[in-house]
C-alpha cells in the first residue's frame, strides 16, 4: 500500500470526508484528495501532522509497520494527570467522562450546572442573613 493510499485509508476507518479530514490539518481538500492519488507526494511535515492530529502511529504511516493508530490519548490523559496532579479517582472520572457519547455529556454538564447554580444561590442566600 502506498502512503497516499493509507493516508485515505486513515480518513476511511475515521469515517471522515476530505472536508472534515483536511479541515483538522489547515490544508485543502484537495492536497489530500491529490495525496491519496499519489499525484502529490506526502511531505514529513503532512505525515507528522496527520499522526498528530489523527494519533496515527509515525511507522504505520511511514512504512506499514505496527498498528495504524497508537495509543496517544493515553499518553495525553497521563500528562493531564501529571501537570493538574491528579490523582486514580480523578483519571477514572476523565477518562469516563470523555467515553460518554455527547448527549450524555451534554446533559451532565446541563445539571451540573443546575446543582452549582443553586449552591451559589444558597451561599448568596446564608451571606445576606
Amino acid at each position: 500500500m502506498t502512503q497516499g493510499e493509507r493516508v485515505k485509508e486513515i480518513r476511511k476507518t475515521l469515517n471522515l470526508t476530505l472536508e472534515k479530514f483536511s479541515e483538522k490539518l489547515g490544508v485543502g481538500k484537495t492536497a489530500i484528495s491529490n495525496i491519496e492519488r499519489g499525484s502529490r507526494n506526502l511531505t514529513d511535515q503532512m505525515t507528522r501532522a496527520i499522526c498528530r492530529e489523527y494519533n496515527v502511529n509515525y511507522d504505520w504511516m511511514i512504512s506499514e509497520e505496527g498498528e495504524m493508530f497508537t495509543d496517544l490519548p493515553q499518553t495525553i490523559l497521563n500528562e493531564l494527570c501529571k501537570q493538574y496532579d491528579l490523582d486514580d479517582f480523578d483519571k477514572a472520572l476523565v477518562e469516563m467522562y470523555i467515553e460518554f457519547p455527547e448527549n450524555i455529556r451534554k446533559h451532565l454538564k446541563e445539571n451540573l450546572l443546575k446543582m452549582l447554580k443553586r449552591v451559589d444561590s444558597d451561599s448568596q442566600h446564608e451571606k445576606s442573613k
